[in-house]
């Protein structure tokens, strides 16, 4: 008998040093288990007699929560009590949220398709992602304090959570393999985010017992222990560095049990790749959308957040890397303080600009900077409002704000080429695409070479948000609905697939390679010239130039070189008439301010097409081998300020069309001139007076002329060589480029 009982305790203890050792990724622990995965030291501070109780337990990390999450959840009352005073109209908002998700799902919904909603009809793929996020259970959370404290949604949260504990359980739920894995590092990494957040807010709720508490510790641990196992090594993408980022968060707030230092360090480790890997040099996070950057800052700010209250150590280059993630922003933004829309960004499909002052502000909060601060305003965005302690809140009653400096400015990295006349509001802002991820260009639009601008406070050039479950991503990702030049049918994304599991994403399997020839920019103008190979299939060249005549206007020149006759196209986003057609096209907005587009070069047809509101117009050149669209950019203020339709040589703010002093005796080149300074295009030779310039191939230049200097600038796509005659003396040639030059005469 002695030998037996000796035996039969040998094997428990055996099982309770299995149980301390490993967190299991497969299955929630047991509440009256949790004690056994603490850390000796814990357990030694909360034994009595030997015994860890539930309350005891519970209260515990009640205590620890509120020195660790990002606020006090002590303070909820009157933190919701200040929610409701700053943002008013978010009452309707997670109302309606919340009684749609409500009226969708069962408390024990279905964890794996195919499965039905309440009212019957079927979950697509698209929608069990979001439940697996569960964002919408932080409106039911907020909900829940709207509707007086009334239990049923508490009951709700937990009956949730605990039909997915079973799903995992019984193996009944979307696997990675299907496409729409629950536990999948974003969609997991975003539910314990939101999941965290509720925890938070319902730990003063006498309807979420010590039980309930535990239970969603436990849930949480088990999702830990998931993440950790499935990001042992870097990923490229922001699915991963959700999952991470909710790891270091777990591993941060629930310290206490064993095997969350490993998870800690791992977080960090995998994190740092994502900083070093996927915030390129310049910046901009190399996805190149600001739906995705912003989303970036978000995971790096949770973690960064925790760490700095925690008090513990962190690697420089977190403070460097994130804060040029807000410092990309300021570059990016437009005169009236919005952004671009960049690649997929998501937000407010069909919208043409990006909010980034809940970004900005957060930027400002975080590292003082008043340029930021010029962005700010005296709220964060409601969502980012519950990641904030009081002390940081307080620092939006008097928002230190400075005008950025930045001006013109090129992402080297990213490949964005901002040209910006200034930053009072009616000034001018152009930015151009000109780069491809080669790791991850899944959120790629086809916009290579694209333009968008901004001029007098309206979107005068714009790009579309888009929206993955909607059946016309596809065309609202491709070149048709951006400012892009186009050959015969062909699109620049090619190859369009849609993902796996059927949610709607997509992306092209074969986007054009861009190259990017020049960029130059001084107080007079900016110039970008690029080239893509997207239509080499077919066997033609094509480049792109944009200049930027500061205070004034743009210059795009489109550029088709073929041995085959071809039909070559601009494509251009807005509602446009056709004035004089089909040379010039005219948007105007509800202030009279306006946009036209002038074509120096004759073409051939005009065509408008459109979807979801949005329009664009088609300009062809049919049926040639070479060509060139010269198109000014004409952004205007009052009717009496547009290119006049009524006149054959219409004056553009003082520039004069093929009216040059300066001579040239090749045939079909254009030119702008005002006073002293000159555009030509298409030209081998120029003379004036004695002075007599050759180039060795045609191109494009700028030509200045102040008293005896001339200044020339080659703002073309390709190298030539310069013979002059009649100068007196060359000041200065930059000779690797040839590019600029200055001489006397």
């Amino acid at each position: 008998m002695k030998l037996l009982v000796a035996i039969f305790s040998c094997f428990l203890v055996s099982i309770s040093i299995g149980f301390s050792q490993e967190i299991a990724a497969n299955k929630v622990i047991e509440v009256n288990k949790l004690v056994d995965y603490l850390k000796p030291s814990v357990k030694e501070q909360l034994s009595v007699n030997g015994k860890i109780s539930e309350a005891v337990l519970a209260n515990y990390f009640r205590t620890k929560f509120s020195e660790r999450f990002f606020y006090d959840w002590k303070d909820v009352p009157q933190k919701f009590q200040k929610y409701e005073a700053l943002y008013p109209g978010k009452k309707e908002e997670h109302t309606e949220r919340a009684l749609d998700y409500l009226g969708k799902f069962s408390d024990h919904p279905s964890w794996k398709l195919a499965c039905n909603y309440l009212n019957g009809e079927p979950i697509n793929a698209y929608a069990i992602r979001h439940l697996a996020r569960q964002h919408k259970m932080v409106d039911i959370a907020l909900y829940y304090f709207y509707q007086q404290k009334n239990a049923r949604y508490i009951n709700y949260f937990k009956s949730q959570m605990a039909s997915l504990n079973e799903a995992l359980e019984n193996n009944k739920f979307e696997k990675l393999e299907d496409g729409n894995g629950i536990y999948e590092s974003f969609r997991a990494g975003y539910r314990v985010l939101n999941w965290l957040q509720i925890h938070n807010l319902f730990l003063g709720e006498k309807d979420y017992s010590d039980g309930d508490q535990l239970k969603t510790i436990a849930t949480l641990l088990q999702h830990g222990a998931n993440l950790y196992q499935i990001n042992m090594k870097y990923t490229p993408g922001n699915h991963q560095t959700r999952g991470v980022s909710a790891l270091a968060m777990i591993s941060m707030l629930f310290r206490d049990f064993k095997g969350t230092d490993v998870w800690y360090e791992k977080a960090m480790e995998i994190l740092k790749d994502h900083l070093s890997k996927e915030i390129n040099p310049d910046g901009f996070q190399f996805e190149r959308s600001v739906h995705y950057h912003i989303s970036d800052i978000e995971n790096y700010f949770y973690v960064y957040q925790l760490v700095k209250q925690s008090k513990l150590k962190l690697d420089d280059e977190w403070g460097s890397k994130l804060k040029s993630l807000f410092t990309t922003l300021v570059k990016i933004a437009y005169p009236d303080k919005s952004a671009p829309v960049l690649q997929d960004d998501t937000d407010n499909p069909w919208a043409e600009k990006n909010d980034i002052s809940g970004a900005l502000t957060l930027g400002y909060l975080l590292f003082n900077d008043s340029e930021m601060g010029y962005f700010a305003s005296e709220n964060v965005s409601a969502k980012m409002y519950w990641f904030l302690n009081k002390s940081q809140l307080e620092l939006l009653n008097n928002i230190k704000s400075e005008t950025p400096k930045i001006q013109s400015v090129a992402f080297k990295s990213t490949k964005y080429f901002i040209q910006r006349e200034g930053w009072n509001l009616n000034d001018k802002m152009m930015v151009i695409s000109a780069g491809v991820d080669k790791d991850k260009p899944d959120h790629q639009h086809g916009d290579i070479l694209g333009v968008q601008a901004m001029a007098n406070g309206k979107v005068i050039l714009p790009n579309y948000q888009v929206r993955y479950s909607l059946n016309d991503l596809e065309l609202f990702k491709n070149s048709r609905v951006k400012n892009v030049a186009l050959v015969d049918d062909e699109l620049l994304g090619k190859n369009y697939v849609s993902n796996k599991g059927g949610s709607g994403f997509g992306n092209f399997k074969s986007l054009p390679v861009p190259k990017v020839i020049t960029w130059q920019t001084n107080p007079n103008f900016d110039v970008f010239v690029g080239s893509h190979n997207g239509f080499e299939n077919i066997g033609v060249k094509y480049s792109r130039q944009v200049i930027f005549i500061k205070d004034d206007f743009w210059i795009v020149k489109d550029n088709f070189v073929s041995s085959n006759s071809h039909n070559y196209k601009q494509v251009w986003q807005g509602h446009y008439t056709f004035e004089n057609q089909p040379n010039l096209l005219r948007a105007t907005f509800d202030d009279a301010s306006g946009c036209d587009i002038f074509e120096l070069n004759a073409i051939d047809s005009v065509d408008s097409n459109g979807a979801r509101g949005k329009q664009w117009s088609i300009l062809t050149k049919r049926n040639t081998h070479n060509f060139s669209f010269i198109t000014i950019i004409y952004p205007y203020v009052g009717y009496e300020n547009r290119i006049n339709e009524n006149q054959e040589n219409p004056d553009l703010k003082g520039w004069k069309i093929n009216q040059s002093k300066w001579n040239s005796t090749d045939l079909g080149f254009a030119s702008l001139s005002k006073n002293e300074e000159n555009y030509f295009f298409g030209i081998t030779n120029i003379s004036y007076k004695n002075v007599e310039i050759k180039f060795s191939k045609s191109t494009d230049i700028y030509l200045n002329k102040s008293k005896n200097l001339i200044e020339i600038q080659l703002i073309g796509d390709k190298k030539v060589e310069i013979s002059i005659v009649g100068l007196t003396k060359l000041n200065s040639v930059n000779k690797k480029n040839l590019d600029r030059l200055y001489f006397k005469v």
